[in-house]
């Protein structure tokens, strides 16, 4: 008999072109990252549209103002200086430009500019250019970071160099750094808001998914309760009505089936000593083998229907539970191979884990003459295979195996199998923990029983 992986079948996405599928893999696969950007993206599109129109409008607006006052108190001083080209002239023109101008203008006689001069490079330096072009008529270069925070520009005069220094303030206005802060640490405080209220909105759907899982693998879920906003608390209700429902169904299973074992179990004895009394013949020893057919019958069928009871989950050494399965095995006359590591330890039942192994290498044993066991932990699970040279079973059937009462071998004959519930019972006990029993072909030429429980 063998494990494989066969089992219920599972959706597969299928690649999708187009820009659709492109996005979506870019896209958070958590609700709280996707939350965060449904709340985050309109905020950083309004501060984009809004810094956009800033520089379109203020900035242009303000700096071509200030490049042209600049450029319109130099082509003054120009003006000045032509008009009166006499020492006392000049010198008057530069102090009254030093003193209401706030511009340090200097000429230098005999100078001349040179033929080539870089292009203004800088947005402001490029707008300067454009003012003076406009305003003053004469070659001219500019040069940013003369010294700190100035700007040079040198004009070409009839008898020298007119050298004019600008502070930085009269060209730039600090208002777009402001601007460019306040939005850069509003959109920080934002976001900051954002993660914490997202956090809180999902904190009660992480704990009832939690919860979910540990009922689902047959813990108890005992501390929690309902929080959130009110379609959380909604399903978090429905979430606890459920578990009390489950609750009292398995509680009115195992109370019913108390009540069938006693009942059937009396006239089963009664009829084990009636059988006694009469003595010895073929017919006794027939009628004899049908009662004990039934007994065996009736107890599997009440394994079967009593799955895992109110027995609570622990923790619990699974490579423990392996030795022994595979010791019973031995004793039963089974060849078994182990290779289980040490310090699994897990959340389990410990008598429905038994009972689960025993059946599948129960089962094993009666189809096959060696089985080998090992057991691996793989990330977040513990994976136990189960092989053997047994003749196996056919692809097609391997998914019938698990049906309750469903036998390979049609004729019910007690030497090759029980009432068909061993496998039944052996997944409904690893899917009760969280995990799966699946099947497949075996290196060994059988079955391969593939085990998976989370860690």
């Amino acid at each position: 008999m063998t494990a494989g992986t066969a089992g219920p079948p599972r959706s597969r996405w299928r690649a999708r072109s187009g820009p659709a599928s492109w996005i979506k893999r870019f896209l958070p696969r958590t609700l709280f990252g996707r939350s965060l950007l449904i709340i985050v993206t309109p905020v950083i599109l309004a501060q984009a549209v809004a810094t956009w129109i800033f520089y379109d409008r203020h900035w242009d607006t303000m700096t071509n103002r200030l490049a042209s006052s600049v450029a319109g108190d130099i082509a003054m001083i120009v003006e000045f200086l032509e008009r009166d080209p006499t020492p006392d002239g000049r010198n008057w023109t530069l102090v009254m430009a030093a003193r209401t101008t706030n511009l340090i203008v200097t000429l230098e006689p005999g100078r001349t500019l040179p033929q080539t001069h870089p292009s203004p490079s800088g947005l402001l330096e490029r707008t300067l250019s454009d003012a003076l072009d406009q305003r003053v008529r004469r070659p001219f270069t500019i040069s940013g970071g003369v010294q700190d925070n100035w700007y040079e520009i040198r004009l070409q005069m009839p008898d020298g160099v007119l050298s004019v220094l600008s502070p930085e303030r009269r060209l730039f206005s600090p208002t777009s750094y402001i601007f460019i802060l306040w939005m850069t640490g509003s959109a920080l405080v934002l976001f900051a808001v954002a993660i914490i209220f997202m956090r809180n909105q999902i904190r009660p759907i992480k704990r009832l998914a939690a919860a979910a899982e540990a009922l689902g693998k047959g813990g108890d879920v005992l501390d929690f309760k309902p929080e959130g906003a009110t379609e959380v608390r909604q399903a978090a209700a429905a979430f606890l009505l459920m578990r009390e429902r489950i609750r009292r169904q398995i509680t009115q299973r195992t109370e019913m089936l108390a009540g069938v074992s006693h009942d059937l179990r009396t006239p089963l004895t009664r009829m084990k000593l009636a059988l006694d009394m009469i003595g010895e013949g073929p017919e006794v020893e027939e009628l004899a083998a049908d009662v004990a057919e039934m007994e065996t019958m009736i107890e599997g069928y009440l394994s079967f229907a009593r799955g895992e009871g109110t027995e609570a989950a622990q923790p619990t050494d699974l490579t423990r539970l392996l030795n022994e399965a595979v010791a019973n095995a031995r004793r039963e006359g089974a060849d078994v191979e182990a290779e289980v590591p040490p310090d699994l330890l897990l959340p389990l039942r410990p008598i429905a884990m038994r009972r689960g192994l025993a059946n599948l290498l129960g089962n094993a044993r009666r189809h096959a003459t060696l089985i080998r066991v090992t057991a691996e932990r793989r990330r977040n699970a513990v994976v136990i295979t189960l092989d053997d040279n047994g003749p196996g079973i056919p692809a097609a059937m391997r998914e019938e195996v698990f049906r309750p009462f469903f036998r390979l071998d049609q004729s019910r004959n007690r030497d090759t199998g029980g009432a068909g519930l061993g496998m039944t019972i052996a997944r409904d006990v690893m899917r009760g923990h969280g995990g799966d029993v699946t099947l497949d072909d075996s290196p060994m030429g059988g079955l391969r029983v593939l085990i998976r429980l989370p860690v």
